[in-house]
């Protein structure tokens, strides 16, 4: 009964808030520019969508605008949903704006150092596009710190609705209620997750139609296929392959939806539209987790499958129909892209991120020519591999493995290992199978000694997060 009560008060939120929230100052937007919209999935592996190789999930919508558009195949993330997010808000690496680690809510014992988000003073991917006139609206799940000071209208955003932390954040597991935001304040807690995909796509929806008389920034941010997984009722067993199947296709109805109604308001043309995600598959929920594809491991880890994700733009006004990158690109460079795409103004505080706009608009453009810049993989604050070019260098470092397969939503069980000094040559090996460090001793040695060089320079560069007043802020430093 309470789960109807909370299904029925948060549909009839979404019926009658039609409002956005008040819309921040911002300059008026220069002529032309390009709305932007970026859908980030939740641990989406490289093989869940048909155009990436999948067998099992049928994902039209995703290929059609694969075939429309770009197709990235070396394009990252990081190992968890923190991390990237704070990558893809800033910019940066994870650690350079203090969230090396996923976060969350005072729960169980693992929250207890982890009690801090995204500083205010950093300059999010908002804040940017605002410089340049544009409205910004956020919906689904933000997990960069649920503190007033940290949520999405501090940090940039118009208009939010959804969950400030992961779905799977709920008191049964001893976390808090689990809040729906609409703007700063809860209107619903613990909500019926089988609907949560329709309602993220509506309010998408709802502001596009809003703010179609001006240039627009919106972030979807799926909550799922991260666990728990729901559906609603058009998707349920739709697949005959299993929910997680169900999920991803839902998702996929999703991006379908947004796309028509671009069309149907004149505003597809001018309109670039990035679909990726935060990590790999959480590889241990077995018949409920994701394919990484071609690739070693998943989730937490900095092998390829836990880092490399699909990457999908589509904007017909500029990106030619059906090409495909191999550039080695991230999360961190959409920041310094969409800049550059709408001429807004970057932040004044180092970001790492690099602008790839090139990518979008003139294949003979020499950012076509080899990977130049190293690109660094980081776990927990530490580089545990880098890659520059062909090349990947994994110094030793502990990493987990499945070792007892989880189903229907029971989790699984992990082991441990350590790296040695491990070189993966990534054009002929992507499954990182055969260590090729003393056969190539001088390379291996090269990129041992860049990571120690890049390491020191993060170390003396990270800023702080944000931190609750009255926190131990110095034991959750020693922490990270």
């Amino acid at each position: 009964m309470q789960g109807l009560i909370r299904t029925v008060i948060l549909s009839t939120v979404l019926l009658s808030l039609s409002n956005c929230g008040e819309p921040a100052k911002t300059t008026a937007p220069g002529p032309g520019l390009p709305n932007l919209i970026v859908i980030l999935t939740d641990d989406l592996g490289y093989g869940d969508l048909s155009c990436y190789g999948s067998h099992r999930i049928h994902t039209p919508h995703l290929d059609r605008m694969a075939a429309e558009g770009l197709k990235f195949t070396n394009f990252y993330a990081f190992p968890s949903c923190s991390p990237s997010r704070a990558a893809l808000m800033t910019g940066c690496y994870p650690p350079r704006v203090g969230i090396p680690n996923v976060i969350g809510p005072t729960g169980p014992a693992w929250t207890s150092h982890v009690q801090y988000g995204l500083h205010p003073d950093e300059t999010t991917l908002p804040e940017v596009l605002k410089t340049a006139g544009y409205a910004t609206g956020m919906v689904g799940k933000w997990h960069l710190g649920h503190w007033p000071e940290t949520m999405p209208r501090r940090q940039g955003f118009d208009f939010f609705f959804g969950l400030p932390y992961s779905n799977d954040m709920l008191p049964e597991d001893g976390y808090p209620d689990l809040p729906v935001y609409d703007d700063e304040k809860p209107v619903a807690y613990n909500p019926d997750q089988a609907l949560i995909t329709q309602w993220y796509t509506q309010r998408s929806l709802d502001f596009i139609r809003e703010n179609k008389d001006t240039s627009f920034f919106l972030y979807l941010a799926h909550s799922m296929p991260h666990i728990p997984l729901f559906t609603g009722d058009a998707y349920a067993d739709r697949s005959r392959q299993g929910v997680y199947a169900d999920v991803v296709e839902e998702i996929d109805g999703s991006v379908g939806t947004i796309i028509a109604e671009l069309k149907r308001l004149n505003l597809d043309e001018n309109t670039l539209v990035v679909f990726t995600s935060d990590n790999g598959p959480w590889l241990t929920y077995g018949n409920q987790a994701g394919s990484a594809g071609p690739f070693r491991e998943g989730k937490g880890t900095t092998f390829e499958g836990g880092m490399r994700v699909p990457m999908i733009a589509r904007w017909p006004a500029k990106i030619d129909a059906g090409n495909i990158s191999h550039r080695t690109a991230s999360l961190m460079d959409i920041l310094p892209t969409f800049a550059a795409l709408s001429a807004a103004e970057l932040p004044v505080a180092k970001i790492d991120g690099q602008d790839i706009s090139a990518l979008f608009t003139d294949f003979r453009h020499p950012a076509y020519a080899p990977d130049k810049e190293p690109f660094c993989y980081y776990r927990s604050g530490k580089i545990e591999a880098v890659r520059l070019g062909k090349w990947k260098l994994h110094i030793p470092h502990s990493f987990r493995f499945v070792d007892e397969v989880g189903d229907d939503g029971i989790r699984g069980g992990y082991a441990y290992t350590t790296t040695g000094l491990e070189l993966y040559d990534l054009h002929g090996d992507p499954a990182e199978k055969y260590n090729v460090a003393e056969k190539f001793p001088e390379k291996a040695d090269e990129l041992e000694r860049l990571i120690g060089k890049l390491q020191e320079e993060m170390n003396a560069e990270i800023r702080p997060p944000f931190y609750p007043a009255g926190d131990d802020q110095e034991a959750q430093t020693q922490v990270q």
